[in-house]
């Protein structure tokens, strides 16, 4: 059985390819495929479909993010693998083939993951309020194998104004010391450089070309050692990014008709989902709207469908359409036009924002902001400030780093509606073995065929899909 290594280059379309020589080698030796993708293409949906070949609808992920409602509270970016329902790809083929070893680099959900390795971004967040990089690993001694290779994880180049191809090349070299030193059967590698810029400029930018050939660049060491290994590599990506030009408040609209509701302390404005009758968790181009009242669902509908930038507004016979029904799911689910995007903003003066509005707060923000890729261009002291913010940074002062623009109209990449063409969307690359028949065809190879396409690469069937009732997984529950 050769090793497999999956390499998962976000933001990847037939349209960049053209500028990525290595990547596109790589596919003429083997065999390439059009990649579907779920609804939301995002990260966190995506990659759970992948893993277990399951819709969100089974899995359960139903974006990076949602309302817990049973902590009435809104949580993105969670770690926990317990959150994905379904017997992921590794645990079959471990179940096919005792002895069976994965590791995951980077990709989500990893903490408690049961692979038998894996490397994610974990920072440490100090008694003093202080955030500093890092990453968590299993077994724990290969934290310190890789930072003494590789130096600290880039947390400052994996996410926010700073964010740049360093962390890629971080990853891919942990990448290759599993490799070399671990010999696992199945590698997951996450390469996120190409969502980076793809956001600032826009997939059509001179930008997004030299992103293209800095990834490229990037993973030929990788490529080489997996040569070199006789493993198989399949490339593939979750989602494309296309060119975008309006932002859509829908908090905002919602609370203009008194639907939503906020709390305030020391001047700020916070969301209170607990009180409010409806509200929106905004991913990209799709935000799940909580209605608490189905005697409302009627007329928030209505608003929505007349806000400018929105294509779709789902009910749940709807979602079932596309297998995004799950109870984690808003009562609503609206997509937004593809020049579109929605924001999280909830507040109608930026004078009453929250604090953690201007920084990378990721987990505080009840949904996603990629204007946290900027620096606040109206801010002419934002480099200086930013810089100071290092320097209390090193000496061990805390700080806050203030920085990132409240105007969204910047952002001029997004995705998660469903691709309008082949060529803004995902694809999927082989460096050799059976092609699923759909690329043999020239067809699309489904999301939820990826699972099957990994196991088959190794020679292994995994029958039927694995799936979970929902609240059968000690600690799930019922969010």
């Amino acid at each position: 059985m050769k090793p497999l290594i999956v390499v998962n280059v976000v933001g990847l379309t037939p349209r960049l390819l053209e500028h990525m020589p290595g990547l596109s080698r790589l596919a003429k030796r083997g065999w390439r495929a059009e990649l579907g993708t779920v609804l939301p293409a995002v990260t966190c949906s995506a990659q759970s479909t992948f893993l277990t070949g399951l819709m969100p609808a089974e899995h359960g992920v139903v974006g990076n993010g949602w309302y817990f409602r049973d902590l009435g509270e809104v949580h993105l970016w969670r770690q926990h693998n317990r959150l994905v329902h379904g017997e992921k790809v590794w645990e079959t083929a471990r179940r096919l083939r005792p002895g069976y070893r994965a590791a995951n680099i980077c990709w989500w959900y990893a903490m408690g993951a049961s692979t038998d390795l894996l490397v994610t971004p974990r920072p440490i967040y100090h008694a003093d309020g202080r955030k500093s990089p890092d990453c968590y690993t299993r077994p724990p001694a290969l934290h310190d194998e890789l930072s003494s290779d590789l130096g600290d994880f880039p947390l400052f180049h994996y996410w926010g104004p700073t964010a740049s191809i360093e962390s890629s090349r971080w990853i891919v070299g942990a990448a290759r010391r599993v490799l070399a030193r671990h010999a696992p059967d199945l590698m997951t590698v996450y390469v996120p450089h190409l969502d980076y810029d793809l956001q600032r400029f826009g997939p059509d930018s001179s930008e997004a070309v030299i992103a293209a050939g800095a990834v490229d660049d990037a993973l030929a060491p990788l490529l080489r050692d997996a040569a070199e290994a006789d493993a198989t590599v399949l490339v593939l990506s979750e989602y494309g990014i296309t060119s975008v030009r309006r932002p859509v408040d829908v908090n905002r609209a919602l609370r203009r008709e008194g639907l939503l509701e906020v709390y305030r302390q020391a001047g700020m404005e916070y969301l209170d989902p607990w009180a409010s009758r409806a509200f929106a968790v905004a991913d990209h181009q799709v935000a799940h709207v909580y209605v608490a009242d189905p005697a409302d669902q009627p007329r928030v509908r209505r608003l929505l469908a007349e806000l400018p930038g929105v294509d779709e507004v789902l009910d749940r016979e709807e979602q079932a359409r596309y297998g995004i029904d799950h109870p984690r799911a808003g009562e609503l689910v609206v997509v937004a036009e593809p020049d579109s995007w929605f924001t999280y903003y909830y507040w109608l003066n930026d004078d009453r924002a929250p604090d953690f509005a201007k920084g990378v707060d990721i987990h505080r923000k009840p949904g996603y902001d990629p204007a946290e890729l900027f620096l606040d261009p109206k801010d002419p002291l934002v480099k200086a400030k930013a810089a100071g913010n290092l320097v209390r940074k090193k000496v061990g002062l805390r700080y806050a780093m203030n920085v990132v623009p409240l105007d969204p109209s910047p952002v001029s990449g997004s995705h998660g509606r469903l691709p309008d063409s082949p060529l803004d969307g995902p694809v999927l690359l082989c460096s050799g073995g059976p092609a699923p028949e759909a690329a043999e065809r020239g067809g699309r190879v489904a999301a939820t065929d990826v699972r099957d396409v990994m196991l088959r690469l190794q020679g292994l069937d995994g029958g039927p899909k694995t799936r979970w009732p929902l609240g059968s997984v000690p600690g799930l529950g019922t969010d």
